[in-house]
């Protein structure tokens, strides 16, 4: 039998917790033989949950109390100072004493984030760890690194971003030597603002990224870069405006189908490729936004995230420890050491 990954997941996290958490982990456990998960968050609130399950192996998914839950509305540092029993503190600190390898949570971004940073620790060098989602691409998907977590990032960062990001498209993806690009408002070196600017010559001189350039917002759905590379104001836009654009167009392909009586007829003719179709550029089937750089895996989903997510963003763990991501992150991203001049 493989070696168990163990994944936390928040329960009590998310828009639709605990129901559609809960019942990830289960379907999880019941689809792979090597993950065990532990579910943290008020127990009897999901031993509730989980008696609506039968047949599903009951030894591989353990509840951890934990009486408080994080609001997404409450402020990050706050919250994660004060709630020491939340469902969110209680997974993470799983993760740092190395009682689980992973921890998945539909909770507060802010919280996750800043639980992550100050309770698992950054990897010695990393500057800012990034949160990197997986986007659908016209090739496959790509890397849109970072969508959210450091929205005033220095150019050193966005070069460690690139460096990041390659390692987990290789090793995770398996695309081989990835191509990285910067997002800019134009194709031409000298264009972009001044984090763009500064950035750029020092991605072009960075050892180990195959870095292709600029890439405008337009090229990213066509997958023109394996790894695009921004600050995380623009990266939430784009991950905002991808999902948006995707989800209306769904909806009016649906409607314009139902609409006569032929296209109905037509619909039924053209439902099994359509869907496949369509089931490539959702972005649920690719799980959550890791954030790189830490001393453990944290995945962050969707608030609005349901079973499918969450059980995928649960798979992602265990495919980033398998691989060894975090060591090979610390291996690559070595701290900046800086010569002081001696006084006279």
């Amino acid at each position: 039998m493989a070696e168990l990954v163990k994944v936390v997941v928040d329960a009590m996290g998310g828009d639709l917790a605990p129901v559609e958490p809960v019942r990830a982990a289960v379907d999880a456990v019941k689809e792979r033989d090597d993950i065990q998960v532990i579910l943290t968050g008020q127990e009897e609130v999901i031993h509730s949950e989980l008696k609506k399950y039968q047949d599903y192996p009951t030894d591989r998914i353990e509840v951890v109390n934990a009486t408080e839950v994080i609001e997404t509305a409450e402020p990050p540092v706050f919250a994660i100072r004060k709630k020491k029993d939340s469902s969110i503190v209680v997974g993470l600190k799983m993760v740092k004493e190395q009682k689980a390898d992973a921890f998945v949570s539909s909770g507060s971004t802010g919280a996750v984030l800043v639980g992550g940073q100050v309770l698992v620790g950054r990897s010695k060098g990393v500057e800012r760890p990034p949160l990197a989602p997986l986007i659908p691409t016209a090739k496959g998907v790509s890397l849109l690194i970072d969508c959210g977590a450091n929205v005033d990032a220095r150019p050193s960062h966005l070069v460690q971003f690139a460096k990041m990001g390659s390692i987990y498209m290789e090793h995770v993806v398996g695309i081989k030597n990835p191509r990285v690009a910067i997002v800019n408002n134009g194709a031409e070196e000298e264009k972009g603002n001044a984090l763009v600017k500064e950035t750029f010559p020092l991605l072009k001189e960075a050892e180990g990224i195959n870095f292709i350039g600029s890439i405008e917002a337009r090229d990213i759905p066509a997958g023109y870069a394996d790894v695009v590379v921004c600050e995380a104001f623009v990266g939430n836009v784009i991950l905002k405006l991808y999902e948006g654009v995707s989800s209306e167009l769904i909806r009016k392909i649906k409607e314009g189908m139902m609409s006569t009586i032929k296209s109905k007829i037509g619909a039924l003719l053209v439902k099994p490729a359509l869907k496949q179709t369509l089931k490539s550029f959702d972005a649920t089937e690719y799980g959550g936004a890791p954030l790189l750089g830490l001393k453990g895996l944290v995945v962050k989903t969707h608030g609005s995230a349901k079973a499918v997510e969450i059980k995928h963003a649960i798979f992602q763990c265990v495919q980033f420890k398998q691989q060894k991501i975090n060591e090979k992150i610390a291996e690559r991203i070595q701290p900046v050491h800086f010569e002081v001049p001696d006084k006279e």
